[in-house]
């Protein structure tokens, strides 16, 4: 059997749970196949949107599967939506993937979502805010009191940000919506700041920087270690220069990414997509950088390899 890898997050119980077998012998007796598939992603202007639309195209192309991306709430709603097979594969954050299968997704609380199989890594989300430079907001402890978008309502900022705001004693007055139209909120005032989590860079960050001078920001050293030992969480570094006016690290945090699928797929055409993905890591970041983390050996975890 196949072992999926939740490394640094705590999650490698769960990924033994999670873990979609593939077939055995190449994928010949295509019968079973779908004729087609939705695969969930997320809002428009974050990184599962663009990814889970090439990721998509790349099935179609490779596979001869029509394959249409879906645009969702996120991490949350993509599991839920898998566990229903409304859609049929979809991408998921191990936060929220651990919540959902103990029954505690805020979507379905009570409700054990234990249809669902991880398939490959994608990467790892680190956690990181933006606000105009005229705003003078420069740090966590800056937001208190201010209006600022997390994301869509049920998607992993979202879901995390406000508990990581009320961890470290900030209160805000916190708005969800797209990533697009988050940024554009914080262009024309309307909120104090955008605060996200995605694969690097984010594609809405880069949009607002290039029309607007801005503060990008994550957390410091202290604020870092307090949310590591709290949430499902592990730390991370975001390289400097991720964006043009980032000339530093920062701190941040960040959780896995995993491609999910419903556990009735056909083990032969899941495996046939993990090897679309796995094998074809220069087609992946052509259509986003993140995929940078999406390979082979993420699969085992640290203490199974050689």
């Amino acid at each position: 059997m196949m072992r999926s890898c939740f490394t640094g997050l705590g999650m490698t119980a769960l990924a033994g749970v999670l873990a979609l077998a593939p077939a055995t012998g190449s994928a010949q007796d295509k019968s079973d196949w779908p004729s087609s598939i939705k695969v969930g992603t997320a809002s428009q202007g974050g990184t599962y949107f663009i990814y889970g639309a090439g990721w998509a195209g790349l099935i179609q192309e490779m596979l001869g599967v029509p394959a249409s991306s879906e645009v969702t709430g996120g991490p949350v709603q993509n599991f839920a939506l898998t566990e229903t097979n409304d859609v049929q594969m979809a991408m998921t954050t191990m936060g929220p993937a651990r919540e959902a299968w103990d029954g505690q997704s805020p979507i379905a609380p009570g409700e054990q979502m234990r249809d669902v199989r991880a398939t490959f890594p994608m990467y790892q989300t680190p956690f990181q805010i933006i606000a105009l430079e005229s705003s003078g907001i420069q740090s966590v402890a800056d937001l208190d009191g201010k209006t600022v978008g997390n994301g869509p309502r049920g998607g992993t900022c979202g879901t995390y940000f406000p508990q990581y705001f009320d961890a470290l004693g900030v209160e805000t007055n916190d708005q969800f919506g797209g990533a697009s139209d988050l940024a554009g909120q914080v262009k024309d005032g309307l909120i104090d700041a955008f605060a996200f989590c995605a694969g690097l860079p984010i594609a809405a960050f880069s949009e607002l920087e290039a029309q607007n001078p801005v503060n990008i920001f994550a957390f410091t050293p202290e604020e870092q270690a307090k949310l590591v030992e709290m949430f499902p969480v592990s730390a991370y570094e975001i390289p400097a220069d991720t964006y043009t006016s980032q000339h530093e690290p920062q701190n941040s945090v960040a959780m896995w990414n995993f491609g999910i699928a419903h556990k009735d797929m056909p083990q032969s055409f899941v495996y046939e997509v993990m090897k679309v993905v796995l094998d074809n890591n220069d087609r992946m970041m052509q259509i986003h950088q993140a995929a940078a983390e999406t390979l082979p050996e993420r699969l085992i975890p640290a203490e199974y390899q050689d």
